[in-house]
């Protein structure tokens, strides 16, 4: 029969889970895209005290807007190959949809400037490699901006992984559950895989984080429409993916009408932690191990803090002369895992991580 674990509250070591700020590092940034993710990419800038000098979107309304709200001396641009002209710009953020963005980062790299992308990265993991390489070849850094990294419970976690709390990992398993109706009349309402790419990409990339060096076997993924949904993508995708001696699961339904619940849990050798809440920014997590159980008060919100997250990782990395931990290398192990789970769903069977080069039929 199991111990139950011990009521006594048990104290844990303070973990590095908050976004982190560069010592000294103070570059300007320039950002080519300014459409609706960018308000939280700018309000966390604008708090953080980075410097936004130039603003760049084909759509001179949208950058002209973003000016106004939050850097009102950046300079305004409709093509990116003057903004790329910038000497004084160091740092780029490239925030368009992703079939664009591609050649739009191979510029700023060819240009001298260090670049967060935003996600899902690349739908080519050749692509997403040859521009690693280009970054590695004009020695500056190129990092994705998986902002969910940052959220804080997924960091906390992530943290305490590493810190060795609860042992080597066993079990991953994620449930999200929400309303992804906000989509309807958008750009994102053509992606043909909405959940388990563009949304998912968040979970696949928690794994990597959490799994650290150890690799997947084997993906087995399904999607479909709920019966009520008047949303073309499928709003219901679920995973279930495989290592070598750790198991991970992941299940989406972007179709709840009313309510939502979301919630995290990671088991190891030596304990687990789980988190929950009635959203991504409501969560109670709680750490149980052989010496009690600790909910530690968590700081921060996904959004916008998550944004904070991405920018000063890559800007501590530029200062400490080191890869972001975010870096297109390391993203591309979480998209090999998004893009099998999106390739099993259409074969139903399992796929091998990596052996799906190019996201199936991402948009019709």
């Amino acid at each position: 029969m199991s111990k139950s674990p011990a009521t006594t509250p048990t104290v844990f070591p303070a973990l590095p889970y908050l976004p982190r700020d560069p010592k000294l590092y103070r570059p300007k940034i320039g950002m080519i895209g300014c459409g609706g993710i960018t308000h939280y990419h700018l309000q966390a800038y604008r708090a953080a005290e980075y410097e936004v000098v130039a603003l760049c979107d084909v759509n001179r309304a949208a950058a002209e807007k973003r000016q106004a709200e939050f850097f009102p001396a950046a300079r305004v641009y409709t093509d990116h190959r003057d903004l790329l002209l910038l000497e004084n710009i160091e740092v780029v953020d490239i925030t368009t949809h992703p079939e664009v963005r591609a050649p739009l980062v191979e510029d700023a790299l060819r240009a001298g400037k260090h670049v967060l992308s935003q996600k899902p990265f690349v739908r080519d993991l050749d692509v997403g490699e040859r521009l690693a390489d280009l970054a590695d070849h004009q020695g500056v850094r190129l990092a994705v901006n998986q902002n969910g990294r940052w959220a804080p419970h997924f960091s906390y976690i992530r943290e305490a992984v590493r810190a060795g709390l609860i042992g080597a990992v066993a079990g991953v398993h994620c449930g999200v559950h929400w309303n992804h109706g906000w989509v309807r009349g958008t750009a994102f309402e053509k992606i043909r895989d909405l959940i388990l790419y563009d949304f998912a990409i968040h979970w696949f990339d928690f794994l990597t984080t959490v799994m650290g060096d150890v690799r997947a076997e084997r993906v087995y993924a399904s999607a479909t429409s709920s019966a009520s949904q008047d949303i073309e993508p499928p709003m219901l995708g679920q995973a279930t993916i495989e290592y070598p001696h750790a198991q991970a699961s992941l299940a989406f339904d972007g179709h709840v009408p009313h309510g939502s619940w979301d919630r995290t849990l990671v088991s190891g050798s030596k304990g687990l932690i789980r988190s929950a809440g009635v959203n991504l920014k409501t969560q109670r997590l709680e750490i149980i191990t052989e010496n009690g159980i600790v909910s530690p008060h968590l700081e921060g919100a996904w959004f916008p803090d998550g944004f904070h997250g991405t920018m000063g990782e890559l800007l501590c990395a530029i200062e400490d002369g080191r890869e972001p931990s975010h870096s297109a290398r390391n993203n591309l192990r979480s998209l090999e895992l998004c893009f099998a789970a999106v390739a099993s769903s259409l074969r139903h069977a399992p796929v091998v991580p990596g052996t799906v080069r190019k996201l199936p039929a991402a948009v019709k």
